[in-house]
């Protein structure tokens, strides 16, 4: 019985310590190319706006949403990229990320015509390559969350693509906490997703920007 409760110890401790090292991994790749200032950040043709839903569980505006929308309005306005690619996830007709964020950013001023949806952006990893692979782009600016600025910058790298982030405004409301919390596991699967080279749930034709 002790023999079996120090291997579950043991297995337990490298677990974690797995979850850590990925998680200062992916920081440490993306120190160099994170901007929390409109004035600084170089300019791009196109942002890639990560998606997430417009509601919470409680039907109140999920900050997440609110503050990524903020971000990629901010950097249209002062010129800093042309176009938006909303990746987002449309798993089904009664859950649409990328036109909703497409009908807020027109709401505040963006022309339809330089906002480009991608329906199939499920989870970071499909929306990092398939703006590469889809969209033909190899250089542009990821525009979400810190925490999941680097995540994306850390896939992006990895495909040899030239990204920078703009960091949308944190959220540190309890649900925030949640969504970082889930974050150290999903950096632990993007780094094996790399190491087996996990492709996304869809690809499809190539789409001109």
């Amino acid at each position: 019985m002790k023999t079996y409760i120090k291997l579950i110890i043991m297995a337990i401790t490298i677990m974690v310590l797995a979850i850590l090292m990925a998680h200062f991994y992916i920081n440490y790749k993306a120190k160099d190319k994170l901007y929390n200032d409109v004035n600084v950040i170089p300019k791009n043709q196109v942002g890639l706006l990560l998606g997430t839903s417009k509601y919470t569980s409680n039907n109140t505006i999920n900050l997440y949403y609110k503050y990524r929308l903020e971000a990629a309005y901010l950097l249209y306005k002062n010129k800093k990229v042309e176009r938006i690619l909303i990746s987002g996830d449309n798993s089904t007709s009664y859950y649409d990320e990328p036109s909703t964020f497409k009908q807020d950013l027109i709401n505040l001023g963006i022309p339809a015509d330089k906002i480009i949806l991608d329906y199939a952006g499920f989870r970071t990893l499909d929306s990092v390559i398939r703006a590469n692979k889809i969209f033909g782009l190899d250089s542009f600016t990821i525009i979400s969350q810190k925490f999941h600025n680097q995540h994306a910058i850390y896939l992006a790298q990895h495909y040899n693509l030239n990204v920078i982030a703009f960091n949308a405004k944190d959220v540190i409301r309890r649900y925030g906490l949640r969504t970082k919390a889930r974050e150290y596991l999903a950096r632990t699967k993007a780094i094996i997703d790399v190491i087996i080279n996990t492709q996304p749930k869809f690809l499809g034709p190539k789409i001109s920007l």
